[in-house]
Order: C-alpha cells, then sequence, then structure tokens
C-alpha cells in the first residue's frame, strides 16, 4: 500500500455492489480500482474464513454462529449469489503481487495464524487490524514486520497509547471520530488515518481535504475521481 496519497479501500470488497466478503467482490472491487481490498476473519477448525458477522443469518443461508458451526458447514452455505464463505488463503491466491490486503481480526485466535498465512503468501502486502487491541497486540509479537492499525468506534483516551506500543502503520477509524483536528494531530504524530465506512463522495472529498489518509468504500465505483 501506497505510504502517500489518498487511498482507496475496497470495504469487504466491494460490498454495494457484490455479497460481501466474496471473492466475487473482491474481484469487482479489482476491476474498478482500488488501492487495497479489506476483509475480516474468524478462524474454525483449524481454517481462516472470510466472515464479518460472528453469526450466520445476514450475510448467508445459514442460521448460529460462525464458530459454532463446522468448516464444512460452512462451506456448503451460499454466500450471495451462489458464492462459498472463502477462505483467506484463497483471497490471498486470488491477489495480484504486490497487492494489499487489510485483513481485520474478528475471532478469538486469530493472531497467529493469520501471521502464518501472511508469511505463506509473501506476495501480498498486508495491514492487519482489528477493534480487538490485545488480539492485534498477539499478531504483532508472531509478525512484527507486518504492518498493523489498531481500529476504533468511539472516542478513547488510549488511541495514541495503543498504536505507540504497536508500532502503527495507521489508526483506523469511525467516520464520527475522524474531525480536522484529530486527523491533524494523528499525522502531526506520524501516522496515517484510515476512515471507515465512506460512500459519499463529497464525504470523502472533505475526509481528504482534511488530511485523512485514505477511506474505506462500499461502492468503490463511486469514488473513481479519486484515484490517480
Amino acid at each position: 500500500m501506497p505510504d502517500d496519497g489518498f487511498l482507496i479501500i475496497g470495504h469487504r470488497g466491494a460490498a454495494g455492489l457484490e455479497p460481501e466478503n466474496t471473492l466475487r467482490s473482491f474481484a469487482r472491487a479489482l476491476e474498478i480500482g482500488v488501492d487495497a481490498i479489506e476483509l475480516d476473519v474468524y478462524y474454525v477448525d483449524g481454517h481462516l474464513v472470510v466472515i464479518h458477522d460472528d453469526t450466520l443469518e445476514r450475510t448467508t443461508n445459514g442460521r448460529g454462529e460462525v464458530m459454532a458451526t463446522s468448516f464444512d458447514a460452512l462451506r456448503r452455505l451460499d454466500a450471495g449469489r451462489g458464492e462459498r464463505i472463502p477462505t483467506l488463503e484463497e483471497v490471498f491466491t486470488a491477489m495480484p503481487s504486490g497487492f494489499t490486503v487489510n485483513v481485520e481480526l474478528k475471532g478469538k485466535g486469530t493472531a497467529e495464524p493469520v501471521a502464518r498465512s501472511v508469511a505463506e503468501h509473501d506476495h501480498i502486502e498486508a495491514l492487519v487490524s482489528s477493534f480487538d487491541h490485545p488480539e492485534l497486540t498477539r499478531f504483532h509479537a508472531a509478525a512484527p514486520n507486518v504492518r498493523v492499525a489498531p481500529l476504533f468506534h468511539r472516542e478513547s483516551a488510549k488511541i495514541f497509547d495503543v498504536a505507540d506500543a504497536l508500532g502503527a502503520w495507521s489508526i483506523n477509524l469511525s467516520e464520527k471520530l475522524a474531525t480536522a483536528e484529530r486527523l491533524a494531530d494523528i499525522a502531526d504524530r506520524g501516522y496515517r488515518s484510515l476512515v471507515y465506512t465512506i460512500n459519499d463522495p463529497a464525504v470523502a472529498e472533505r475526509l481528504r481535504d482534511d488530511g485523512a489518509g485514505g477511506i474505506f468504500t462500499d461502492y468503490p465505483d463511486r469514488m473513481r475521481r479519486f484515484r490517480g
């Protein structure tokens, strides 16, 4: 991922256009043209599965908890338009050399398996993030050379304490936290700021002008004017 410029990151691929967190969605984001894609992982039966919610109802035709469902059962589900829930390995394998994938650690016990997967797919540029800062700390200990980004969705007095302890590359934060003052403070402290989830080009423009380093969007097709 570039260290400069205003980055457009496909949120769960192109989640507004295709079934989120599927190979179809990631391919659509690549086709449109993004700087990176973002996805979410849980660790189930020795496999890293790409799905956002901890339950199945919203994004698949299944029911119940992701981590209480066997891997084989998860793979039989329809994740939209006939797509399966992919594995992280499948996504990494489908990405071109040098492309950036932002992996969000969701379920417990994801840190070490993601570290191993990133090491096994060294053609990928990885950025690993999480709201679970202890899990992200475990990832950083296992893969100290991989870029990390703590996630924040509400006010916290510890934003910079967490980022400093992790040696973070970026701080990923919600739109409501992304005031001009905070974005400037983040930049002054040497971090990038990546803001989620922005689907209005006018909001994206404001954030860019206020100093944000990039955005996550469900509709990368709306953000083409920010590319190049």
